[in-house]
């Protein structure tokens, strides 16, 4: 069972780009879930499993968090901390259902996404493309592409050579639930990728059968890992190293397409949300946008 949690702290690091703090809380409040779980198999002479965990056992544990007299700003956490957990076994077939489905939710706060500026992000785009090793152009690639798409990491370091068509400037992504969408990116980020692919993969290929798009040194797959040590390098070159990790450039782009004007259908099918309310969570930010604006602009705003 820790494995499990452990392969879901590593996608909320890499993946999500929560602070070490956030990722501290997830981690306390499911392994504290899952020696409830371990405790309630014994009871019952059964094998402890995420699998075999059911929405019974998930409302005594609810009811254990109340008896225990946990505020209920606490319980509200370790029950969205549950929710996020299966939500994520689920998406990685280690688990068939939910057993926090259909469960009454507690009221939770959800934090805004933390993008940078344009600047900030051209900067950061700046720097591997100073590199001419075949590295320093697979990172451009990648960065360049992220900043295009607003795709999500394990989906860009997911991605072969056949997903890419940089003659119609376009990625076909395959997303979460594998919900396939065709994105189109910006020329510049295209041509990058071309480049990459022509004289940058050949040299870092091992085996004429990888798929593949982005390779490491051995000449496998990149993994989310990999990509998050690459980025922290360039984040740190930029000066940006508190601001950004692996999520960021999703955040970035859509909150940047919206400030200039992209309507809110038209990100989200970008992002593959599936629900358009988990889109609008970046309206916040460019309301904000907006205001500081009018309050920057207009003559009686002061």
């Amino acid at each position: 069972m820790k494995e499990a949690i452990d392969r879901f702290i590593n996608y909320l690091k890499v993946e999500k780009g929560f602070s070490d703090n956030t990722v501290l809380a997830y981690q306390n409040d499911l392994s504290q879930l899952a020696r409830f779980v371990e405790s309630e198999a014994t009871k019952q002479g059964k094998e402890p499993s995420w699998a075999n965990l059911k929405r019974q056992e998930m409302l005594s544990y609810l009811l254990n968090l109340q008896e225990k007299r946990y505020a209920e700003t606490t319980r509200a956490r370790k029950i969205a901390a549950a929710r996020s957990f299966f939500k994520f076994l689920v998406a990685e077939k280690v688990i068939r259902e939910d057993p926090t489905q259909n469960m009454e939710s507690l009221n939770v706060g959800r934090s805004l996404p933390k993008p940078i500026s344009v600047n900030q992000a051209m900067l950061l785009l700046e720097q591997p493309a100073k590199k001419t090793t075949p590295e320093g152009k697979r990172d451009s690639a990648m960065l360049e592409l992220l900043y295009a798409s607003g795709m999500r990491v394990s989906e860009l370091v997911s991605l072969n050579l056949e997903h890419i068509n940089t003659a119609d400037n376009e990625v076909r992504c395959i997303g979460k639930g594998r919900k396939e969408r065709l994105i189109p990116i910006a020329p510049r980020a295209a041509s990058t990728v071309e480049e990459y692919i022509k004289k940058a993969r050949p040299k870092l290929v091992r085996r004429d059968t990888e798929k593949a798009l982005f390779l490491n040194r051995r000449g496998d797959r990149l993994t989310r890992q990999g990509f998050w040590q690459i980025l922290k390098e360039y984040a740190k070159e930029a000066g940006l190293e508190a601001q950004v990790t692996p999520h960021t450039l999703r955040h970035s782009f859509a909150t940047h397409m919206l400030n200039r004007g992209g309507d809110l259908r038209t990100v989200q099918e970008l992002l593959g949300h599936a629900n358009i309310s988990t889109t609008q969570v970046y309206t916040h930010l460019t309301t904000e946008h907006v205001r500081r604006a009018y309050e920057q602009s207009h003559p009686r705003a002061k």
